[in-house]
C-alpha cells in the first residue's frame, strides 16, 4: 500500500518574480531629464542657424548621451514615447524618438510626429531612430516630397538623399536636380538643409551627375561660408562632393 499511494509533495513556495523597473510616468520621465538638463546645452539648442530655427524654452538641455542612457533604462515603451512627444518638450522628444517601437507606429502616427516636430535637431533624431526605419518610408517619401508642410518636405528629402546614396534604382537624379536647382534658394531654411544634401548625394554617388550638381552647388552658394570645425566638412556642396569623391579613392 504504501508503495502504491502518491507520495506526499510540499509544495515549493512560488518563485518570486524577477523585480522590473516599475513603467514610468510622463512626469517622472520629464523629472529625470530636467535633472539631467545644463545651462550649456540649453544655450546651445536656443541658437538658430542656417539650418533652421533654434528651441524655444521648453526644453531642459540634457545632453544627447544622457538621454541615451535614461532611454537604455527606460527601453522600448510605446505609450510613454507618444505622450513624452505630445509635452513638446525637445529633450521629452529626444527621448521618445528612442523609445517608439516602429511596428506599433501607423504611417498616419508617423506622419502627425513629422508634423509636429518644431527644431532640425529633433526632425533629424527621429529621422534616424525611427523614420529610416519604418516599413511604409518609400511610400511616405514620394508624398512628402510633394507636400508644402517645411517638416515633411524636409524628411522627403532627406530619406531620398539616403535612397541617392544606397540605393537609387528608379530615381530619376537628373529630375531632382532640375527641382533643386528651380527651388533650393526659395525654400525654408530647414527644407534647404536636406535638399543640399541630396544635391551633395547626387554628385557624390552619380559620377555622370557630378559636374551638374558641382554647378549647381556654385551657382546658388548656398552654405559658401558656413564656419566648419577643423576635421569637419563643409555643406558647401562642391566642397561636400570633391571631399567625399577624393575619400572613395
Amino acid at each position: 500500500m504504501g508503495d502504491s499511494m502518491a507520495k506526499s509533495v510540499t509544495p515549493k513556495p512560488a518563485a518570486k518574480a524577477k523585480p522590473r523597473a516599475a513603467s514610468a510616468s510622463v512626469a517622472d520621465a520629464l523629472k529625470q531629464l530636467e535633472a539631467l538638463g545644463t545651462a550649456a546645452v540649453r544655450a546651445q539648442m536656443a541658437k538658430s542657424g542656417p539650418w533652421g530655427r533654434g528651441a524655444g524654452d521648453n526644453q531642459f538641455g540634457v545632453p544627447r548621451g544622457d538621454v541615451r542612457k535614461l532611454a537604455a533604462k527606460f527601453k522600448t515603451n510605446h505609450p510613454l514615447a507618444l505622450a513624452l512627444w505630445d509635452t513638446g518638450n525637445v529633450d521629452a522628444q529626444f527621448l521618445a524618438a528612442l523609445l517608439i517601437d516602429v511596428k506599433q507606429l501607423s504611417a498616419a502616427d508617423l506622419e502627425r510626429l513629422v508634423t509636429t516636430i518644431t527644431i532640425p535637431w529633433v526632425a533629424d533624431w527621429l529621422h534616424s531612430n525611427v523614420v529610416k526605419a519604418h516599413p511604409d518610408k518609400e511610400a511616405l517619401r514620394q508624398a512628402w516630397m510633394a507636400s508644402s508642410d517645411p517638416w515633411l518636405a524636409r524628411a522627403g528629402w532627406q530619406l531620398t538623399a539616403g535612397r541617392v546614396a544606397k540605393s537609387p534604382d528608379g530615381l530619376d537624379l537628373a529630375a531632382l536636380l532640375d527641382r533643386i536647382e528651380a527651388e533650393l534658394a526659395g525654400v525654408v531654411p530647414e527644407v534647404q538643409w536636406t535638399m543640399n544634401m541630396c544635391l551633395a548625394e547626387i554628385g557624390i554617388h552619380a559620377p555622370k551627375l557630378r559636374k551638374r550638381a558641382v554647378a549647381i552647388g556654385e551657382k546658388l552658394g548656398l552654405y559658401r561660408d558656413y564656419p566648419c570645425s577643423k576635421g569637419c566638412t563643409s555643406p558647401f556642396a562642391p566642397i561636400w562632393i570633391a571631399e567625399m569623391v577624393k575619400r572613395q579613392g
